[in-house]
């Protein structure tokens, strides 16, 4: 009787390694869950570096206008410049390995359940790390402090509304954030507000802000959405108030760069132009089966750095 010819469907071309098209759905699998569960992705400047460890944003400074007397001579008005350096982290990894016999065993595919806990896992320090350094900035305002600005811009804010601010309080704030941003000549657009899930819930039961006299289609009572307040787009993130100063069971994932306790942060108002972040390594995804331990190791991983690039750019509402 005759050997079958199998059709081994992770071959790539029907040659070589038998798992070449597995790693690539792993991979995507991967992707998909972290762009869907990072909030913070599209709310920064990016650049990707090939090599090196860091990498320079430029500062430029305003100047200014003036009139011409006639007969005078022009000899150019000085524009101050600056730099901002964005440092690459270490290897952030989420890594699980299967045993060969358990996942025999187990009823349910199991791979791209394992691979979506590691593709969140990824997008929530990307985002806690992103939060963490803004709020760090717009508390450490001293000289050559995180949050100070260059080249003529402002520093960034951090301001107090008492120990139990009412969701007016907390609407008031916002209001005067974006009178701030007004004054520091930012755009009106992709100003965002990101707010805990206890601040979010408590502006949806505010009436005014979804009361159609004062605002047209701005949310929906009954489906808990609410879009704007003052012209900041709200973004709901668990990953906002967090005392994220040492490494826990819940956060193991701790770089003393980000350290700060934000537990009692309320909003965090922000443009894109306010932090950067710098990949070396974009997210990407192995797995291997090793036939030593009887099982296969899966990995995901990326190598990024985050920096505060416009500090004027971030305003901090907390409690006292």
């Amino acid at each position: 009787m005759a050997n079958a010819s199998p059709s081994r469907i992770g071959q790539q071309l029907g040659a070589g390694d038998t798992r070449q098209l597995f790693l690539k759905v792993f991979s995507g699998e991967v992707l998909t869950v972290y762009d869907a569960n990072t909030v913070m992705k599209d709310k920064v400047r990016v650049r990707n570096i090939t090599s090196g460890k860091s990498a320079q944003f430029p500062a430029i400074g305003r100047t200014k206008a003036s009139y011409h007397t006639p007969g005078t001579e022009i000899t150019g008005d000085i524009i101050q410049q600056d730099e901002k350096v964005i440092t690459i982290d270490d290897l952030l990894i989420a890594d699980t390995f299967i045993s060969r016999i358990d996942e025999a065993m187990t009823h349910f595919e199991v791979r791209s359940e394992y691979s979506k806990r590691m593709g969140q896992a990824l997008a929530q320090t990307y985002d806690r790390n992103l939060l963490s350094l803004a709020v760090k900035a717009a508390r450490d305002t001293g000289a050559g402090g995180l949050g100070v600005g260059a080249v003529g811009q402002q520093n960034a804010v951090s301001t107090a509304i008492g120990a139990s601010p009412t969701v007016q309080n907390i609407v008031d704030a916002l209001y005067t954030a974006a009178a701030q941003f007004d004054k520091n000549f930012l755009p009106d657009q992709d100003r965002y507000a990101v707010v805990s899930p206890d601040v979010y819930w408590n502006l949806v039961t505010n009436d005014k802000l979804l009361n159609k006299f004062f605002n047209e289609g701005n949310g929906d009572y009954s489906k808990g959405k609410l879009y704007e307040i003052a012209g900041f787009k709200l973004v709901k993130s668990p990953n906002l108030s967090l005392d994220h100063t040492a490494a826990t069971g819940t956060y193991p994932d701790y770089n003393s760069k980000y350290t700060v306790d934000a537990s009692k942060t309320l909003v965090l108002c922000m443009t894109p132009e306010a932090l950067g972040t710098v990949k070396l390594l974009d997210l990407s995804s192995e797995m291997q089966y090793d036939i030593r331990r009887q099982g296969t190791l899966m990995v995901s991983k990326m190598a990024v750095g985050h920096g505060v690039l416009r500090p004027e750019a971030l305003y901090e509402i907390k409690k006292t």
